[in-house]
């Protein structure tokens, strides 16, 4: 795909996404989604991490008002024909997948970030459920993913008094993962996506699968679940590179296979 609102760049087997509309806060118009999903799949094809970031002051302000094309005006038919394949790439990808948000993510900006495996973000950074401001509820997924990662009450609050919340308060919630100072953000999200880059890529989709899965499951499901991923996971190189490595006391040198 030629890309025309985010820039793909592919590198030391991490795939960066970069929102690139700065002049609109990242605002994602019909033609941003369809290149999301296409540029995650890619990634999850090509690489051993994805990385979504943004381009300029924001990370992403949500859905593009202004934007005629597609279904912009039909919100259902928008959610089922664009989020929804853009979010269910965004889950499915194989590989560790981490939101850098460098600043603003607001309505489903916030939602799009909530989306991803990790979350790290600025400190100056926030996260805003905008919604109701215009009479709407959160969506792309927002209604799924807040009450799993900071709580019922909290959920509810951020949806109901669409009130800012800092990237420290999040971090304080456990909505995300991280917030780090401005200085160091780039390098710290860079070092962690190295990381995954670098590690066990079956493991770490294992890992995707059982947390996931665990809302879903009984005990003995879940149980179950851990014993047929572990025994996938225990066929793979990485786990014979790992055990070598912690024998002979040196850093495992995982191939993700």
């Amino acid at each position: 795909m030629d890309y025309q609102t985010i820039k793909f760049e592919l590198n030391d087997n991490i795939a960066v996404i970069t929102l690139d509309r700065p002049d609109v806060m990242n605002a994602m118009s019909t033609q941003m989604r369809a290149e999301i999903q296409h540029a995650v799949k890619e990634g999850g094809r090509t690489a051993r991490c994805v990385v979504l970031t943004g381009a300029g002051r924001a990370f992403c302000s949500g859905q593009d008002l202004g934007d005629n094309s597609g279904n912009s005006f039909d919100l259902e038919q928008t959610l089922r024909d664009e989020y929804e394949p853009m979010l269910k790439a965004i889950y499915d990808c194989p590989v560790p997948t981490i939101a850098a948000v460098n600043g603003a993510a607001a309505g489903a900006g916030a939602n799009l970030a909530l989306a991803f495996d990790v979350v790290i973000a600025k400190e100056s950074a926030y996260f805003l459920q905008a919604f109701a401001r215009i009479g709407l509820l959160p969506d792309a997924g927002g209604t799924y993913t807040m009450p799993r990662s900071m709580g019922t009450a909290k959920a509810m609050g951020a949806a109901l008094f669409a009130d800012k919340i800092t990237a420290r308060q999040a971090d304080d919630w456990g909505m995300i993962w991280e917030a780090v100072s401005d200085d160091t953000f780039v390098d710290h999200w860079k070092s962690r996506a190295a990381y995954l880059a670098n590690g066990p890529t079956a493991a770490f989709g294992s890992v995707k699968r059982a947390i996931r899965g665990s809302w879903d499951n009984t005990l003995e499901d879940q149980l179950s679940l851990e014993a047929s991923e572990q025994g996938e996971c225990g066929r793979t190189r990485d786990f014979t590179e790992g055990v070598l490595a912690f024998v002979e006391k040196r850093p495992a040198q995982f191939e993700g296979r």
